[in-house]
């Protein structure tokens, strides 16, 4: 007869687990005790389909199935000495309800609140060690009132939210999930230029009128229709997003024009060229770069005079990289063709907003991001940055 111990390292050896097996009868706090990092434990119950008893194996994930004569019963969370408390503090626009939170609840106890007033940040935090935001802020006042703190995960990509020189004079790893919506945005951004060039929304109306039916030819259009094939794109900022923005843009048969702060390297027949070329030169003019502080505003009266009257601009990346006064006074006086905006400088937006009232200007609410496939993607992402965090590996940390 194979002895126990062989049979518990033939199992969690198929189970592919890094194992810590301890006797029975160990209380709790021997068990965290002896533990190795990184402190992420499971207690598995397993059947000796031979000998007949049950024993407790402690693995780093739950795992549940049939191998050889060993049957997993149950499996019951433990994390560290003490639960971890992990709280959401406004986790309704990743998750309205068609995703799940259990992969958070796996780690431990867990609480989500689908928005988060300001004067109510501090009392719903104050006792976890893990917080989740997507744009609650989290200044340095409202650090130093949450002693238990020790991980922040932002829910988005920008990550300008959270104080992170405040957080790392505590040692506290801010991170973010930097590449959930690479695809979704870049869609979006030619979800705003195919609404200016073929205005199919407008003609669609129409027809539902009754136009069609009473025209005396077989086709009409109320604007003028514009081709891509080969107009030139401007993409500013020419990282994950901004290179996924050309590519769509080369599908179209566009010449790519595109600037970056950093140093970079053209993909395929892209150009890199200055800012004022760029301006100058595009027939469509999209924004992909963080918001930073010398950037703010990027998008002037002085940039905007650039453009041909023809040009098209459109922002889903940060509301404040557009002066939004300056925008409208193009727009009202012709000096540009018009503008997709899926971010405004503040969000929500006020309604005395000068943009509301320009002209050829289509603002959606900052939506970009949330397809059901990339709100999946940061997730995950989110919950991996928080396990890579307990094993002492942290991903993702934007204020190291």
């Amino acid at each position: 007869m194979v002895h126990t111990a062989d049979k518990y390292s033939h199992c969690l050896g198929i189970l592919q687990q890094r194992v810590l097996a301890l006797p029975s009868g160990n209380t709790r706090e021997d068990r965290v005790l002896q533990q190795e990092p990184p402190f992420l434990f499971h207690s598995v119950k397993i059947l000796d389909g031979v000998e007949g008893h049950t024993s407790n194996i402690w693995c780093h994930q739950p795992t549940c199935g049939q191998y050889d004569n060993f049957i997993i019963l149950a499996v019951d969370k433990v994390t560290m000495a003490d639960t971890l408390q992990i709280v959401v503090l406004d986790g309704y626009t990743l998750n309205p309800g068609d995703l799940s939170w259990s992969g958070l609840e796996d780690i431990g106890e867990f609480k989500v609140h689908d928005r988060t007033p300001a004067d109510e940040t501090v009392s719903r935090a104050t006792n976890a060690e893990i917080v989740l935001t997507n744009k609650t802020v989290l200044s340095r006042e409202v650090l130093d009132q949450l002693p238990k703190l020790k991980y922040i995960g932002v829910l988005a990509t920008g990550f300008n939210v959270v104080d992170g020189d405040a957080a790392r004079e505590r040692d506290i790893p801010v991170t973010n999930i930097p590449t959930y919506g690479t695809d979704s945005v870049a869609q979006m951004t030619f979800a705003h230029i195919l609404s200016f060039t073929q205005r199919v929304n407008h003609h669609h109306q129409t027809v539902l009128d009754g136009r069609w039916g009473k025209c005396p030819d077989f086709c009409y259009w109320d604007f003028p229709l514009v081709e891509l094939a080969g107009l030139k794109m401007g993409v500013v900022g020419y990282g994950r997003i901004g290179r996924a923005t050309a590519k769509l843009a080369r599908a179209f048969g566009m010449q790519v024009l595109a600037y970056d702060a950093m140093q970079v390297t053209a993909e395929e027949n892209d150009q890199i060229v200055d800012l004022t070329t760029l301006f100058r030169e595009s027939d469509v003019i999209s924004l992909h770069c963080p918001l930073t502080p010398e950037n703010n505003k990027l998008v002037n009266r002085e940039r905007l005079s650039l453009m041909k009257p023809s040009a098209l601009l459109v922002n889903t990346s940060r509301g404040p990289l557009i002066d939004s006064q300056a925008l409208a006074d193009a727009l009202n006086e012709g000096q540009i063709a018009g503008a997709g905006l899926d971010v405004l400088e503040i969000e929500p937006p006020s309604a005395e907003n000068p943009l509301f009232h320009a002209d050829n200007c289509q603002i959606t609410p900052h939506i970009a991001w949330a397809t059901r496939s990339a709100r999946s993607r940061l997730m995950d992402t989110a919950i991996e940055n928080i396990v890579r965090f307990l094993e002492g590996q942290p991903q993702n940390v934007v204020n190291p």
